[in-house]
C-alpha cells in the first residue's frame, strides 16, 4: 500500500477467539504506529483502526470488561486480526482512511459516496483553449478548477465564463470543421476563433482573464475591466465600450448571487455535522476563488451512539482520501486529533493545510450556517425514512410478508425484434434505490428464440439467484432479496416460480406486475403465488411505490439496452474476418466505400484490392455469403 510494512496475524489456532485471540496477538504487536484489522467469520473485514503504538492499542481490547456493548459485540466477532506498521502516525490515518473507504467495515463509520466531483478544464493542448466541464482522471493537459458541488454548479460558472470571456466550448472537431460563426458568437458567447473572428495573440488575452477569475482575481480583472470600458467610451468607441460593459456585468452578477461568502474565505471547504437519533448528516460548503462553488449532503453510516465529533473526524479523512484539500477547512464541532488530521492532510495535498473550529466571527457564523443546513438536511431525511418506513409495512401486509422488507430486487427486460438482447435488475431499501448495486445481463442463450421474453426471464433470473444460490451454501453473507418483482404476468411469474424452485430458494416471495389494459399505469394486476390476481385502488401509496420501482427498472433496462445497441452500431462486419487488418480493411473500405459494399463486391473486384491475397479474398466473400 505503499505507506508500510503488512504484518499478517499469526494463526493463533482453532480455538482462540474474541478476547483470547487478541490477547494471543498482542504478545508480537511492536509498539510502532500502524494500522489493524479485525476480521469476523468468512475474513470479513469488522473494523479498520489506526494506532500510534499498536502494542498499546490492540491491548485494550484485550480486556475482559469496560467495553461498550457494540465494542464488545465486535471483540466476540472477531476470528483473525491483520496489521500494517507505517513509519509515523500521520501515514497510519492516511491508510486507516483508504482502507475504510474501501472495505467499509461493518462497525467503522463509513462515507457513502461514489460519486466523483465535476470540476472546469481550461485545456492548454489546443491555439485556442477549450473550457469544459471535465469528470474522472486528470489526463488532459491543462489547468483544472474544482471542485464544484454538483452539475449545476458547474454549468452555472461556464455560463458566466462564456458571457464574460467568450471562451469556445466546442469540440475540436467541431472547431476544426467550422467555415463561419457559430449560434454562440451570433449570441456573444463565443469569440469565434475558430473563423478567424479574433486573433490567437487577443484570445490568449482572454484565456489568461478567464484564469485570472477561477483563481480568485477577479476583483483586478474588474477594476481593468472598467479602465477599458472608460477608455473605449472617451475615445467615442461605444461598440467596445458596449461589448466591455456586458462582460463587466457578467462577472459583477456572480458576486450579487453567492449568497453567505465572507471577507477572508478565498479556498475552503466549510463542513458542518449534524446528529440526532442515531443519525447523521455532513454538510459540505466548497469555497474556491472568492466564490461559493455550491454545497453538498452526506449521510454516513456508523453506529447509533456515535459522537459528532468522532463522525466528523472519519468524514473528513475518507472525504479527502482521492481528492486534494483546500488551504482551509472549517468545520463546526472540535475533535481530538483535529491537528493530526490536519497533518495528514498536508502531506496529501502538498500545501498546507490548516483544519479549524472557528469560535467567533464571520468565519463562525459561516460554519453556522452549514449546520443548520445539515440540520434541515437530516430532519428532512429522516422523514423521508419514516414515510418509507410506513410504505414498506403496507407492502409488507399488501403481499403478505412475515416483515417489511429491507431490499427488493426489480427485473426488466429489453430488447427490439429480439436483438441485443438484455435483462436488468434494479434493487430498492428503506433509504431508497441502491444503484451500486443494478446489474445487468447480457442475454447468452444461443438456444434461445429472439423475442421470447419468458426464455429470457428464465435466463436472468437463473444467472441471478443461482450465484446467490452458491454463496448461500458457501455461508457467505449473501445479499438476499425479501421481496422479487418481475415485470409481467402469470407467465412471467410461472418461469420466476421454477427458478426458485429448482435452485431451492421458494422462500423467497415473488410477484408478477402485469400492465393493465392498454398499458395504462395506475391498471396494474399483481400476481402473487396461491392467491388470486388483485389490483390496487388508484389512490393506494403500495400501487405508486410498485409503479416508481417498475418505472426505475424499465428506464434502468432501456439506458443499458440503448448503450448496448450504440456499441453494436460502432462494430464493423470486417473486424470479424480472420486476416483482415486495420491496413487491409483501409483498403477494402477506400474502394468499396463500407462495410455493405464490401459484402455486395464480387470476388474477382476483391481480389484487385491493394493488398488483399486471392486466398484472402476467398475467405472475405465466403464470409458474407456463406460459403456459397
Amino acid at each position: 500500500m505503499g505507506l508500510g510494512s503488512d504484518m499478517p496475524g499469526v494463526d493463533a489456532g482453532p480455538t482462540l477467539r474474541g478476547v483470547a485471540l487478541i490477547a494471543d496477538q498482542v504478545k508480537r504487536l511492536p509498539g510502532k504506529p500502524g494500522v489493524y484489522r479485525m476480521m469476523g467469520e468468512g475474513e470479513e473485514v469488522l473494523y479498520v483502526g489506526k494506532a500510534r503504538d499498536l502494542k498499546k492499542r490492540v491491548t485494550s481490547y484485550a480486556k475482559s470488561g469496560g467495553h461498550t456493548n457494540r465494542i464488545a459485540a465486535m471483540i466476540r466477532a472477531t476470528w483473525s486480526m491483520e496489521f500494517v506498521v507505517t513509519a509515523t502516525e500521520t501515514e497510519a490515518l492516511l491508510l486507516e482512511a483508504n482502507l475504510i473507504k474501501r472495505l467499509k467495515p461493518r462497525y467503522n463509520v463509513t462515507l457513502r459516496d461514489d460519486k466523483s466531483y465535476p470540476y472546469i478544464l481550461l485545456r492548454r493542448d489546443h491555439d485556442a483553449p477549450q473550457v469544459l466541464k471535465h469528470r474522472g482522471a486528470r489526463s488532459i493537459t491543462g489547468d483544472y478548477f474544482g471542485p464544484f458541488a454538483s452539475a449545476g454548479a458547474v454549468n452555472a460558472t461556464l455560463n458566466t465564463l462564456q458571457k464574460a470571456f467568450l471562451l469556445r466550448t466546442c469540440s475540436d472537431s467541431v472547431y476544426d470543421s467550422r467555415t463561419r460563426p457559430c449560434m454562440l458568437h451570433q449570441i456573444k458567447r463565443c469569440s469565434a476563433p475558430c473563423v478567424g473572428e479574433i486573433s490567437t495573440e487577443d484570445y490568449a488575452v482572454l484565456v489568461r482573464e478567464a484564469e485570472d477569475f477561477l483563481s480568485g482575481r477577479s476583483d483586478t480583472l474588474l477594476k481593468r475591466l472598467q479602465k477599458e470600458m472608460a477608455a473605449a467610451s472617451e475615445r467615442m468607441d461605444f461598440e467596445t465600450a458596449a461589448a466591455v460593459r456586458d462582460r463587466i456585468r457578467a462577472l459583477s452578477a456572480v458576486s450579487e448571487t453567492q449568497g453567505v461568502n465572507p471577507e477572508g474565505v478565498a479556498e475552503a471547504d466549510v463542513v458542518a455535522v449534524a446528529a440526532e437519533g442515531g443519525r447523521s448528516c455532513v454538510q459540505v460548503f466548497f469555497f474556491r476563488a472568492g466564490q461559493n462553488w455550491g454545497n453538498r449532503s452526506f449521510f454516513p453510516h456508523h453506529d447509533k451512539d456515535a459522537e459528532a465529533g468522532d463522525i466528523l473526524a472519519a468524514f473528513l479523512a475518507q472525504f479527502y482520501d482521492d481528492k486534494p484539500a483546500p488551504k482551509q477547512v472549517l468545520v463546526n464541532v472540535d475533535f481530538e486529533e483535529r491537528e493530526l488530521l490536519a497533518e495528514a492532510l498536508t502531506l496529501r495535498a502538498g500545501q498546507r493545510v490548516e483544519v479549524r473550529a472557528p469560535a467567533r466571527g464571520a468565519k463562525r457564523g459561516l460554519v453556522g450556517q452549514a449546520e443548520t443546513n445539515a440540520r434541515e438536511a437530516l430532519r428532512r431525511k429522516m422523514a423521508e425514512g419514516a414515510a418509507q418506513a410506513k410504505i414498506l409495512a403496507a407492502v409488507a401486509e399488501t403481499f403478505s410478508l412475515d416483515a417489511p422488507p429491507e431490499r427488493v430486487e426489480v427485473f426488466d427486460n429489453s430488447h427490439i425484434m429480439g436483438t441485443n438482447a438484455l435483462g436488468a435488475m434494479i434493487v430498492s431499501g428503506p433509504e431508497g434505490f441502491l444503484k451500486n448495486q443494478y446489474r445487468k445481463f447480457n442475454i447468452k442463450s444461443e438456444t434461445l428464440t429472439p423475442g421470447d421474453d419468458y426464455a429470457m426471464m428464465r435466463e436472468v433470473l437463473s444467472r441471478r439467484y443461482g450465484r446467490l444460490a452458491k454463496e448461500l451454501e458457501k455461508g457467505d453473507a449473501a445479499a438476499r432479496p425479501d421481496l422479487v418483482l418481475v415485470d409481467g404476468g402469470k407467465g412471467q411469474l410461472s418461469e420466476a416460480e421454477a427458478v426458485m424452485a429448482d435452485l431451492g430458494l421458494s422462500d423467497i416471495p415473488l410477484v408478477g406486475v402485469a400492465k393493465g389494459p392498454d398499458r395504462n399505469a395506475g391498471r396494474e394486476v399483481f400476481y402473487i403465488p396461491g392467491r388470486e390476481p388483485i389490483r390496487l385502488p388508484p389512490a393506494n401509496p403500495v400501487l405508486y411505490y410498485v409503479q416508481r420501482l417498475r418505472d426505475e427498472a424499465h428506464r434502468f433496462a432501456i439506458g443499458a439496452h440503448r448503450a448496448k445497441r450504440a456499441a453494436a452500431a460502432k462494430q464493423n462486419p470486417l473486424d470479424e474476418i480472420p486476416g483482415v487488418g486495420p491496413e487491409r480493411k483501409r483498403a477494402l473500405l477506400a474502394r468499396f466505400g463500407s462495410a455493405r459494399g464490401v459484402s455486395r463486391a464480387a470476388l474477382a473486384d476483391l481480389e484487385r484490392t491493394e493488398g488483399v491475397s486471392t486466398a484472402l479474398a476467398r475467405k472475405i466473400y465466403d464470409w458474407f455469403h456463406d460459403g456459397a
